[in-house]
């Protein structure tokens, strides 16, 4: 479980099962999840709620995490929000990314895995101020 104040995480993936998935294992852990169904839904999201880390699942439609991601870094009150990609893109390491992501975790991913790397990312940002 996480301390006091939890940690906010916006989950952004068009599959809903998987954000459904995601969202439950994270508000299990103590974090606070909330999601979006695209780029473009995640933006909406973030005019009024500044979470600790985004989760961003790339290929989607409407507008996907390469399209949101550059939105993002161009805004100056969301810049700064780590983003870490989920994603069945293959080899996504040896290709340029929309962003420079804290993780990249590849579907289908391991629930420790992605548990253990948020909590990562988080330690390491609230280390930072």
């Amino acid at each position: 479980m996480v301390a006091d104040s939890a940690p906010t995480i916006l989950v952004v993936d068009d599959d809903e099962h998987i954000r459904q998935f995601v969202c439950e294992a994270l508000d299990f852990e103590g974090y606070e999840a909330r999601a979006a169904g695209d780029g473009r839904a995640a933006l909406d999201v973030l005019a009024d709620w500044h979470p600790d880390l985004i989760l961003l699942d790339l290929n989607m439609p409407r507008m996907d995490g390469w399209t949101f991601c550059a939105r993002q870094q161009a805004t100056p009150e969301l810049a700064d929000i780590p983003v870490a990609l989920m994603s069945a893109a293959h080899n996504l390491r040896a290709r340029p990314l929309p962003c420079v992501p804290v993780v990249i975790l590849e579907k289908p991913f391991d629930l420790d895995d992605l548990l253990d790397n948020v909590a990562q990312v988080l330690i390491h940002r609230a280390d930072q101020g």
